[in-house]
């Protein structure tokens, strides 16, 4: 889907103070994903063209501005009236009719949201105008993609910017915060591993009569070492399964009821999200009984070279 907009940094005056504000005009007919569920009010109350225009504020900039719904607030553009001692800057008064938040502290403290034909006259441009076409994508992991052929189509003095070059500051901090857990999750793998190593070999020390006896009654040394390797097996898929089986269902309740609250100033999110993929599932699975099976090798080879008759000569 494709929708023309308007953006324009202004200035919003409340009741208590003033902010900076970023003011996007949007198509009523097409309301873009963010405003369909508010957190106050409709967007539907875009569309009532009596009495003041409405405006969709985002809840950190409500609350910075001291606007709450239904109040009014002042928007001061740059872009005025030419007056012979410069430029006044024009000021329109809208009426606040939705409240949302994305749970982004950037958008949230920046974005105020109004129909484009009002956005229009505020920045002081004709209703044919517009400085964006948002583009909505089935797959938004494709928008590198599809900028790349959208580019030669647009040509120079446009640009084609995709959702990842906007946000690339938390996606990367997002990336350093993947890379760190692997590191943290390939250590905790690495201590179970020794675990199981110290835990199979006392077993081996232990059963080291055991073993002698099955020795001499016939017992291969390939039939010995399977024990142990099944053993260790065992060991890493019944932890591994458990482990899969809590972490999910812990990153659900974290998630949905966002349970690990963040500092909005500093994280720029509210809470911690949790997005579990099938394909961190295998690899993790895979790596964690990878590592039980190398951890139970020596210990099955420790338990092949014990000689039976040394074993029992004192029996």
């Amino acid at each position: 889907r494709a929708s023309p907009s308007l953006y324009g940094y202004v200035m919003a005056v409340g009741g208590q103070q003033a902010s900076g504000a970023e003011i996007k005009g949007v198509p009523l007919d097409a309301p873009p994903d963010l405003l369909r569920h508010l957190k106050q009010g409709s967007f539907d109350r875009l569309r009532n063209r009596s009495g003041l225009p409405g405006i969709i504020l985002g809840s950190k900039l409500a609350e910075k501005t001291g606007m709450m719904l239904n109040s009014q607030v002042k928007i001061l553009s740059p872009q005025g009236n030419l007056i012979p001692v410069g430029m006044k800057p024009s000021t329109t008064r809208f009426r606040v009719v939705g409240i949302f938040e994305s749970g982004f502290y950037d958008i949230d403290v920046l974005w105020a949201y109004t129909d484009l034909q009002t956005t229009q006259g505020v920045l002081g441009l004709d209703t044919d105008v517009v400085n964006a076409i948002d583009l909505k994508l089935d797959d938004i992991y494709r928008a590198p993609e599809v900028a790349a052929a959208i580019q030669p189509v647009i040509g120079k003095t446009l640009i084609a910017n995709t959702w990842m070059e906007q946000f690339h500051q938390i996606l990367g901090a997002l990336k350093m915060e993947k890379i760190v857990t692997a590191v943290t999750i390939g250590l905790i793998q690495l201590v179970a591993a020794l675990n199981i190593l110290i835990t199979l070999m006392m077993m081996v020390m232990e059963k080291n009569r055991d073993i002698a006896i099955l020795m001499s009654m016939g017992a291969r040394l390939e039939q010995v070492r399977r024990i142990f390797l099944a053993q260790g097996l065992m060991i890493g898929i019944v932890g591994t399964v458990i482990g899969l089986a809590l972490g999910y269902t812990l990153c659900f309740f974290a998630n949905h009821y966002q349970l690990l609250k963040l500092d909005p100033d500093v994280y720029a999110v509210s809470y911690v999200p949790f997005a579990p993929r099938g394909l961190d599932a295998l690899w993790i699975a895979a790596t964690a009984i990878f590592v039980s099976f190398a951890a139970t090798l020596y210990p099955a080879r420790s338990a092949t070279r014990i000689a039976p008759a040394e074993a029992l000569r004192y029996e």
